[in-house]
C-alpha cells in the first residue's frame, strides 16, 4: 500500500478490529454486499416513477411539458448535491454521508405516498434528486473500498451499472403495479420508503472506510474536483457520457408519451417493459463486457449508442414498437459499455481521497445530460410537435456519440 492510500484509507478489517465496535459492525463482505444493494435500490426508486408519470397527467390534466419538469426536477436536485456534497464523503468519512442521504430518500419517498397534485410529485422527485446526489459518488467509493482485495474490479463494475439498471428495474416494476393495481403509488413507495429505511441501517453498521481530514466546509463550495492525473481522460468522456445519458434521459423521459401518443398503446405494464429495455441492456452490457480493456469497451459502447439511436429513430419515424425495443437494446449495449468503460479508465487515475470528488464529476457530466435535454423536448413538444422533437433529439444523440468516438481515439492515439 502507498504512503497516500494509509494516510487516508481506513480499511473495513482496521475499523472493526476495535474491541469496542467489532460487535455492531458488518463484516466486510456483508457489507459490500450491502452497499452494492442499497447503491442499487437508489436508482430503483428514481426508475420507478417513470410509468405514473403518464398515469398522473391523466388523473390531474396538466399540460404535457409539465411531465418532463417533473422527471427532470430529479436529475437537477442531483446536481445540486453533487455540487454542494459531491466530495463531502472525503473529509466527513462515507458513513454520515451516506446516513444523512438515506433519510432524506426515506422522505422523499413518503411524500410520493401521500402526493395530491403535480406539485407534490415535482417536489418529492426534487428531493430523491438531492438525497441520490448526496449519495452517488460517496456510494461509489464506498463499494469499491468495501469490496475484497480479489474483487476491486467487481466493486468498479457494479459502481458502473447499479444506476443503469436499477434505473431500469424500478420502470418494470412500477410498471407492473400499474397493469395490476388500482393503488400503484401506495404499493411502490411504500415497500421503497421500507427499503431505504433497511439501507440507512446497512450504512450505520458498516465499517468507515476512510478517515477525516480538514476541509469539510470548503467542500459544501459548489465545484467540480478532477485530479490532474485524471483531467485528459475526464474531458474525452465528457461526450461519450452525454450521448449515452441522453438516450437514457429519451427512453426514461419520453417512451411513455411516445408509446401512448405516437403509437396509440395504452398499458402500464408495456410502458414499464420499454423504459426497462435500454437501462436492463445498459447494466448486461457492463458486466459482461468487463473483459475486455477498459477502452475497447467504450468503443464498443460508443458505436451500440450510434447504431441504437439510428433504430429508434427509424422506428419512432415508422411507428413500429418493436424497432423501438430492438434500438433500445443496442443502445442500452452501447450505453452501459461506454459508461462502464469510461469509469473503468479513471477510476484508477484517482487516489482514495479524491475518488468522491472525481465520481461526483463523472455524474455530473452525466445527468446534466440526462435532465436538460429532456426539460428542452418537453418545451419543444408543444411548437414542433413530438415526432418532430423526438427525432431531433436522436440526430443531436448522433453526432455526440461521433464526437465521442474521435475524442476516444485521439486520446488512445496520443498514450
Amino acid at each position: 500500500m502507498s504512503l497516500t492510500e494509509s494516510s487516508h484509507d481506513l480499511s473495513p478489517g482496521l475499523a472493526a478490529s476495535d474491541p469496542g465496535r467489532s460487535r455492531r459492525l458488518l463484516p466486510s463482505s456483508t457489507a459490500f454486499a450491502g452497499s452494492a444493494g442499497v447503491f442499487a435500490a437508489l436508482y430503483v426508486a428514481a426508475g420507478a416513477p417513470t410509468p405514473l408519470l403518464v398515469v398522473f397527467e391523466q388523473q390531474w390534466h396538466f399540460p404535457a411539458w409539465v411531465l418532463t419538469v417533473a422527471f427532470a426536477s430529479y436529475a437537477l436536485g442531483l446536481l445540486a448535491a453533487l455540487l454542494v456534497a459531491g466530495s463531502l464523503s472525503d473529509h466527513i468519512g462515507r458513513r454520515p454521508v451516506l446516513v444523512g442521504s438515506l433519510l432524506v430518500e426515506l422522505g422523499a419517498m413518503l411524500m410520493f405516498v401521500f402526493a395530491s397534485d403535480i406539485g407534490w410529485v415535482i417536489a418529492a422527485r426534487t428531493v430523491q434528486g438531492i438525497a441520490t446526489g448526496a449519495a452517488t459518488s460517496a456510494f461509489s467509493a464506498s463499494v469499491v473500498e468495501h469490496a475484497p482485495e480479489r474483487h476491486r474490479k467487481l466493486g468498479t463494475i457494479i459502481t458502473s451499472i447499479a444506476p443503469a439498471g436499477g434505473l431500469g428495474l424500478g420502470a418494470l416494476l412500477t410498471g407492473a403495479a400499474v397493469q395490476f393495481s388500482s393503488h400503484a403509488t401506495v404499493i411502490v413507495f411504500s415497500a421503497l420508503a421500507v427499503v431505504m429505511a433497511v439501507g440507512t441501517g446497512v450504512a450505520a453498521f458498516s465499517a468507515e472506510t476512510v478517515s477525516p481530514r480538514p476541509g469539510a466546509a470548503r467542500a459544501l463550495i459548489p465545484r467540480v474536483s478532477v485530479p490532474p492525473a485524471a483531467r485528459r481522460e475526464f474531458l474525452a468522456g465528457i461526450p461519450v457520457h452525454m450521448a449515452a445519458w441522453m438516450l437514457a434521459g429519451l427512453f426514461m423521459g419520453l417512451v411513455p408519451t411516445i408509446i401512448r401518443d405516437l403509437l396509440g398503446l395504452h398499458s402500464g405494464l408495456l410502458n414499464g417493459a420499454t423504459a426497462f429495455v435500454e437501462p436492463a441492456a445498459a447494466a448486461v452490457a457492463g458486466l459482461f463486457l468487463g473483459r475486455l480493456t477498459a477502452r475497447r469497451t467504450i468503443f464498443v459502447g460508443g458505436a451500440g449508442v450510434l447504431l441504437g439511436t439510428a433504430v429508434i429513430e427509424a422506428g419512432v419515424a415508422a411507428g413500429m414498437l418493436s424497432l423501438l425495443w430492438v434500438g433500445g437494446i443496442i443502445g442500452g449495449v452501447g450505453f452501459g459499455a461506454s459508461f462502464s468503460g469510461a469509469i473503468r479508465t479513471i477510476a484508477p487515475l484517482a487516489q482514495p481521497h479524491q475518488r468522491a470528488g472525481l465520481f461526483a464529476s463523472v455524474y455530473l457530466v452525466a445527468y446534466l445530460s440526462f435532465g436538460v435535454p429532456a426539460i428542452i423536448a418537453g418545451l419543444l413538444i408543444a411548437p414542433a410537435g413530438l415526432l418532430a422533437t423526438v427525432l431531433g433529439y436522436g440526430v443531436v444523440i448522433l453526432a455526440v456519440a461521433a464526437l465521442g468516438l474521435l475524442a476516444q481515439h485521439r486520446v488512445n492515439t496520443r498514450r
